[in-house]
């Protein structure tokens, strides 16, 4: 039966660029089923709606018909019986009253309505010659860029457009199972380069009247798209080391400043607080750059931030308005799964990301707070109400997960790329020299530096071994 001849409704509730939810689609296409997409994405009101018909954020959230499904683990785990009932109905059956409304129209269509009208009537728009080609109804990026800046919102519209660009290549290059993403093709595609074009446009935009909002949506939003572009340009990090060196030094210039992966998450986002492995903030107090960043460290944000890892969460974009519920949201599904929070109430062990071991001062720092966050933050469920219960018994323990047991290997890598980092690029002698006047003085200045980062690896490793001495030559 051809799928427009079908009387009944497959609704799926997604984003843009969500493995999962392109999985789910994908198995439903080869039921022959006509899937009705509703991206969530853009509009406020249509989370709240799915939150209401399905008491959850999360996506995607599968109908058939008026019967909720769940998310993709929920259709996978289906028995055979169970989905061809499902699959007969929809085939058979028209679409009930009571099945979840399709949006007729939103408000973001509205405003995107209201930009094209504004833009129409600021007078860029005009015929331009390229070449031998002329082009009609056309404008320049940098003409674009300068109308912006006269506009409220520059940074807000510039990190949402540069997203939007990521998600649309995202979209289009990832495989049907949502298992891999032809990066090689992306690269060579004419939208990555109109994207690069559209970066070029981040060094122009005002910072300092940024609200925290607005700076939340906007780095989150830049942090993400810049990961996937410093992936296209330089290849996926392989080893630790590489990725040590990748946050470190893929930038952007913004507002004519340089921030890093590194500078963004840690310096902006987390209030000016050292990262993984790091020894020193990331601004001094004499750096531009401080009075950018949040006056505290925002706990959320490392559910929002994507750095490539298969683990992390599904790429979206952000908005000022509402950006607190968008994080919640992303922080709710985080905690969901069990590779974010498992709680074994027979044992009253719960074990969490090792994102509460890194970033422990975010969230507290103690387990108790620790816990106590994490169930402040979770989604109604039987995995709430199991550590609420543990809790309230006084007798839970704590652990990081299974990804936190490291092999002896791997932290000889993690020492590696910080000792790396310490003697050979973050203290060059013609940096350490202009900072410390004299060889003698930056020799000892090193040698500190090398213990401060055994220290602190040892710490987060809880590993020890005896100091050796060092010696350097200049």
């Amino acid at each position: 039966m051809a799928a427009s001849c079908i009387p009944g409704r497959v609704t799926v509730y997604t984003v843009p660029g969500c493995p999962q939810c392109l999985q789910a689609k994908a198995t439903l296409g080869a039921l022959g089923l006509p899937v009705c997409d509703v991206d969530v994405s853009h509009d406020p009101g249509l989370r709240a709606q799915l939150m209401k018909l399905t008491g959850s954020s999360t996506v995607p959230q599968i109908f058939f018909n008026d019967i909720h499904v769940g998310r993709n683990e929920h259709l996978k785990n289906l028995a055979p019986e169970a989905l061809e009932q499902l699959v007969c109905m929809v085939k058979k059956e028209p679409v009930p009253p009571d099945a979840p409304p399709l949006p007729a129209g939103s408000s973001v269509e509205c405003d995107e309505r209201d930009r094209g009208e504004n833009l129409k009537r600021s007078g860029l728009s005009g015929s331009r010659r390229r070449w031998l080609r002329g082009h009609r109804n056309s404008f320049t990026g940098t003409k674009l860029v300068d109308w912006l800046c006269r506009e409220k919102g520059l940074a807000t519209e510039l990190s949402e457009a540069l997203r939007n660009l990521i998600l649309k290549l995202y979209s289009d290059y990832l495989s049907a199972d949502g298992k891999s993403v032809d990066y090689k093709s992306m690269s060579q595609s004419p939208c990555f380069e109109h994207y690069c074009e559209l970066a070029v446009q981040l060094q122009r935009v005002e910072l300092m009247s940024l609200s925290r909002e607005e700076k939340l949506a906007f780095f989150i939003n830049v942090y993400n798209a810049l990961v996937i572009h410093g992936n296209l340009r330089l290849g996926f990090p392989k080893n630790v080391w590489q990725r040590y060196r990748f946050f470190n030094y893929v930038s952007y210039l913004i507002g004519g400043e340089v921030f890093t992966l590194q500078d963004i998450e840690n310096g902006v986002l987390r209030g000016n607080r050292k990262g993984v492995a790091q020894l020193l903030k990331p601004f001094s107090k004499s750096d531009p750059r401080l009075q950018v960043a949040l006056p505290d460290a925002e706990p959320l944000i490392h559910f929002a931030l994507n750095c490539g890892a298969k683990g992390c969460p599904p790429i979206k974009t952000y908005t000022p308005q509402g950006i607190d519920s968008q994080l919640r949201i992303a922080a709710e599904a985080f905690l969901k799964n069990d590779d974010g929070c498992m709680v074994d109430s027979v044992k009253g062990e719960v074990k969490l990301s090792q994102i509460f071991k890194w970033y422990k001062a975010d969230f507290g720092g103690t387990d108790e707070k620790i816990l106590s966050w994490v169930v402040d933050h979770m989604g109604s469920s039987q995995k709430k109400s199991s550590l609420k219960t543990l809790l309230s018994a006084g007798n839970v323990k704590s652990s990081g997960g299974r990804e936190t047991r490291m092999e002896s290997s791997h932290t000889t890598q993690i020492i590696t790329a910080a000792l790396k980092d310490v003697l050979f690029l973050e203290y060059s002698t013609a940096s350490v020299m202009a900072r410390y006047r004299s060889k003698a003085m930056a020799a000892k200045c090193r040698m500190e530096h090398v213990q401060q980062v055994m220290s602190t690896l040892s710490q987060m490793l809880h590993i020890t071994w005896p100091m050796t001495q060092v010696s350097f030559t200049m």
